[in-house]
């Protein structure tokens, strides 16, 4: 294993260099770096060119230039010299214009690529086991018209019908969803619904009642109390998703049968309610890394309490008591959020019109971190999406095809011989081996939304790093172009190289020699 890692280092730092200096030959030779000073009217305009080329070095061959950029480079993998990627054109160092623009893309990437991994795998286990039903082909047809669907479309119609409209409605002071939408959304979610449930018509039927009624009853409860001016989830609210919870991750992770696990479930989520009363006063004075302790200290506890519990099972009980912890915690930590919708909504600068169009934060706002954290994530929301649709649509086809190619396995048939139920042989035979490929695949998505954010960025004007890179490159600027392009690389063969990994970790017949 040592040594492999060695030479992948190797190999990573040669393909690194080679890819770098093409990345600096095309770049440098795209265009004239004193454009904009040739052109220019000022007096001094042949003193700020001389400037330039002196202190950018731009009267040296762009190949001997780059190994000089190498150089400076290179100290940013070791604590003995400094780390120098060069300056722009303004002379501003690169190293201070890529953290900005590198968290605004990673808060912006990190959350569209969790999203599109975990709904479309989801999406794809049910299609898979679904195979040729309503849902599956329509699941098909969704998933082929959102791989199609290009990005600043895609980007322009969420500002459009999304934040456009929500936004006139909030502010008209009329939030009632009325008759007529309330009766659509609850027929959508009763054709979802019967199209998941296997059997006689008699079945879907019934489910199809069921769902739209509960959802149109769910909708109009909702209407009738101004939910959507003062939202929240309330101790009632709290309480039915908690126990939704804990019901459904026991079912899915261990099934009813496992005892053990139902009562570390059931003691994560008796602890996560009662903490959703004692912390409300230590919320209205939290912090960031108020919040990042206790959920710390949340993993602990439920980590502890499924070992004292586990008995023979115990990292199944670890499993599942630590994941009810987790999501009941993000329960009360979002009720808390939903409690500043009315102090959001009643800024000055917000004057009822949440859905931000552009932008990372609101200008001249100011507030605790429950209002600055709202007004980070309507800033984020539609861009968020907008990634998340491409890469949902790749992650839901490659899913059910996997999952269709296992359960044709011979080993499948052989779990299903031996008596195990249907559950065991899709959460533990033939979910972990359908992961292999799309591990390879989130490797290389990462990279891709990094790079492909560039136009999401620009249509929601977030100065991240698609906007520093499409700026520079416009301006021939070339340092940091080559920062923008270091950050993708080395992001792109850190994950394939974590991919690599993984393999062993899912598939215990790969083994690294």
């Amino acid at each position: 294993m040592l040594s492999f890692i060695v030479r992948r280092i190797l190999a990573s730092i040669l393909t690194l260099v080679v890819a770098s200096f093409i990345m600096y030959i095309l770049t440098a030779y795209s265009g004239d770096p004193l454009m904009d000073l040739r052109g220019s009217n000022a007096p001094n305009a042949q003193l700020l060119i001389g400037q330039r080329i002196e202190r950018l070095n731009l009267d040296v061959p762009p190949p001997l230039r780059f190994f000089g950029w190498l150089a400076g480079a290179a100290g940013c993998l070791t604590p003995f010299t400094p780390c120098d990627l060069g300056t722009d054109l303004n002379y501003t160092a690169v190293t201070q214009l890529l953290p900005n623009a590198a968290a605004a893309t990673v808060r912006l990437v990190s959350a569209a690529t969790i999203l599109a991994i975990i709904f479309g795998i989801i999406t794809g286990i049910v299609s898979a086991l679904r195979q040729y039903s309503a849902f599956d082909l329509g699941m098909t047809f969704v998933s082929f018209l959102l791989y199609s669907l290009p990005s600043f479309l895609a980007a322009v119609l969420l500002k459009e019908f999304v934040a456009i409209d929500f936004n006139n409605w909030i502010s008209s002071g009329d939030s009632s969803i009325g008759f007529i939408p309330t009766l659509v959304v609850a027929l959508i979610v009763g054709a979802i619904m019967q199209a998941l449930v296997a059997g006689s018509a008699r079945n879907r039927v019934i489910a199809f009642a069921i769902s739209g009624g509960a959802t149109f009853g769910l909708l109009y409860f909702l209407d009738a109390i101004d939910w959507f001016q003062n939202p929240g989830l309330g101790w009632g609210g709290i309480l039915l998703l908690i126990v939704g919870i804990v019901v459904g991750v026991t079912a899915v992770l261990a099934g009813f049968g496992n005892r053990r696990a139902l009562l570390g479930a059931g003691i994560a989520g008796v602890l996560a309610y009662a903490a959703f009363f004692a912390l409300q006063g230590l919320f209205a004075i939290s912090t960031i890394w108020t919040i990042g302790i206790l959920g710390l200290a949340t993993l602990a506890v439920c980590f502890v309490i499924g070992w004292v519990i586990g008995g023979p099972d115990r990292g199944q009980v670890i499993r599942v008591t630590m994941l009810v912890g987790f999501l009941s915690s993000l329960l009360v930590v979002a009720d808390r959020y939903l409690q500043s919708w009315p102090a959001y909504l009643a800024s000055p600068r917000i004057n009822n019109r949440p859905i931000a169009t552009v932008g990372e934060q609101t200008v001249g706002l100011s507030g605790d971190m429950w209002l600055m954290g709202l007004d980070t994530f309507t800033h984020f929301l539609l861009p968020t999406i907008s990634l998340t649709l491409i890469s949902f649509a790749g992650y839901t086809r490659y899913a059910r095809a996997g999952l269709l190619e296992v359960m044709n396995q011979d080993y499948i048939r052989t779990a299903r011989a031996k008596g195990l139920s249907e559950r065991v042989v899709i959460t533990r035979h033939a979910f972990r081996n359908m992961l292999i490929p799309i591990t390879t695949i989130v490797a290389a998505d990462i990279g891709v939304l990094l790079g492909g954010a560039l136009i999401t960025e620009r249509v929601f004007a977030i100065s991240g790093m698609g906007a520093l890179f499409n700026i520079s490159l416009n301006r021939v600027d070339v340092n940091p172009v080559m920062g923008y392009f270091i950050v993708i690389a080395i992001t792109a063969i850190l994950f394939n190289f974590l991919a690599d990994l993984s393999y062993a970790l899912l598939d215990p017949r790969v083994r690294v020699k």
